[in-house]
């Protein structure tokens, strides 16, 4: 699901995924070891640096402590809109020669806003590293932020919620509708793609403010990954970021969320859909605890692959439709939040059924993982099911995957070498441990229902809650 988009002209890289396949990584045989140097600059910046000379290239990711659940009242979108302008160049490379530079130099780039942070990324060759860290260090020292390029990108935002959103069969159901019925905090609960209303009211001077505020080197990680010398690449590091002020304190923000204890009903209504559709979501637990990893594998066991339950039951035994949708962080993966979330399952059903018998049927799964604990056979598919998953998302022909877990446990966790030891929390689940998780989390108390109806309304019609 593509949320934020700014994307540099590309240079194909396939020589280099070439190399990448051919060889055997470490995550491939499961031993997996990233070489991690962590530092902190004066002025607060914090510094990974994993060096890997599989692939002759450098991919940097810089990760900005903001996301959507930062951003102001009444200015919904805003942390998006903001990443759009953002691209927009810097002091010493205006927009059109900040594009050529990174193309030029055989490089891609791009952005992404999350719930919890903003991204930009990159993949260059290696004796293009120096160059590209001087140009991120640029736009964070200073970007251009104007009136008419603050206009242009706010109209590119509109024109992604017209496209994306609303004339979208199913657009934002499952990861805008439903978490804003599902949450109580406004900061987990409101419109993260943005109401037009409210980027129509934005401007510039709040932008600039917005940049003052947030990205700032105490706000943010660099991440460098690849082909490089570490020590080298420290020095490059500290000429050109260290020099570039701290920056504010940072507000603080309660973004937690109260016990849920009774079960939350909504319905809303898609102009664009052809068939119903019923989302459920329950609240997870803490992040990192022992229950947050057996949940990790309760979601491989209903949602994820063809053995999945849920997909056996509601859709290969009683075919109600063809697909179970579904996961942690909706918006990302299950490592990279730092907040309350939610866990979805969803299916796009046949208009013959019933979301009430729909809905018993899921409640019976559901309640038979409450009941009847787990196999050990069955555990152990799902963490392998996991482990596939996670090291293929780890990408080493650009890197992406490791820089992502690299920035987001140094910014969530100051401790980006956790990285390495993401198995042993797998390790601990067991079919005890399993069933007490789905007894807690997974009760009709702690879970929000949505229900999609097809046609009629306008498609800004919001999800209305119904009394229990």
């Amino acid at each position: 699901m593509r949320l934020v988009f700014r994307a540099f002209a590309g240079l194909a890289l396939s020589l280099c995924a070439g190399l990448a396949s051919a060889q055997s990584t470490p995550a491939l045989q499961g031993e997996l070891h990233i070489p991690v140097r962590y530092e902190t600059l004066e002025n607060g910046l914090r510094v990974v640096l994993a060096e890997d000379h599989t692939v002759p290239t450098a991919t940097v990711a810089v990760y900005y402590g903001v996301g959507y659940r930062n951003e102001p009242r009444g200015r919904t979108g805003f942390a998006h809109l903001f990443e759009h302008v953002f691209f927009a160049g810097s002091e010493n490379l205006p927009e059109s020669v900040f594009y050529y530079f990174i193309s030029g130099m055989g490089g891609i780039a791009n952005g992404s806003t999350r719930l919890d942070f903003t991204n930009y990324f990159g993949v260059v060759p290696a004796n293009a590293l120096d160059a590209f860290l001087w140009a991120e260090a640029d736009r964070m020292a200073a970007p251009t932020i104007n009136a008419q390029i603050f206009q242009r990108e706010r109209d590119v935002v509109r024109n992604e919620i017209f496209v994306n959103v609303q004339n979208q069969a199913y657009g934002d159901w499952t990861w805008i509708d439903l978490p804003m019925v599902a949450n109580e905090n406004w900061h987990n609960a409101h419109n993260f793609y943005g109401d037009l209303s409210d980027l129509d009211a934005a401007t510039v001077e709040e932008a600039r403010a917005f940049f003052e505020q947030y990205y700032t080197p105490r706000n943010a990680v660099l991440v460098v990954a690849g082909s490089f010398d570490t020590d080298d690449t420290l020095a490059t590091i500290q000429q050109y970021f260290g020099d570039i002020p701290t920056g504010p304190e940072l507000p603080e923000i309660d973004v937690s969320e109260p016990p849920q204890t009774e079960e939350k009903r909504a319905e809303m209504t898609d102009p664009l859909a052809t068939e119903p559709g019923l989302a459920i979501a329950y609240h997870m637990p803490e992040r990192g605890t022992p229950d947050y990893f057996a949940m990790i594998l309760i979601d491989q066991i209903l949602v994820r692959g063809g053995d999945a339950r849920l997909r056996q039951r509601l859709v290969d035994e009683l075919g109600y439709g063809t697909q179970i949708s579904g996961g942690i962080n909706l918006l990302g993966n299950v490592f990279n939040y730092d907040g309350p979330m939610l866990w979805t399952a969803s299916i796009i059903h046949d208009d013959a059924v019933g979301s009430d018998q729909v809905r018993t049927d899921f409640d019976q799964v559901i309640d038979t993982l409450r009941t009847t604990r787990v196999s050990r056979q069955e555990l152990a598919a799902a963490r392998s099911k996991f482990l596939t998953e996670f090291y293929s998302s780890l990408d080493y022909s650009t890197r992406f995957g490791v820089v992502d877990l690299l920035a987001s446990f140094a910014l969530f966790d100051d401790d980006p070498s956790r990285i390495n030891r993401i198995e042993d929390g797998f390790e601990q689940v067991t079919p005890e441990l399993i069933q007490r998780t789905a007894q807690t989390w997974l009760r009709p108390q702690n879970r929000t229902v949505l229900e999609l109806r097809p046609g009629g309304v306008d498609a800004a019609t919001p999800a209305t809650e119904e009394a229990d």
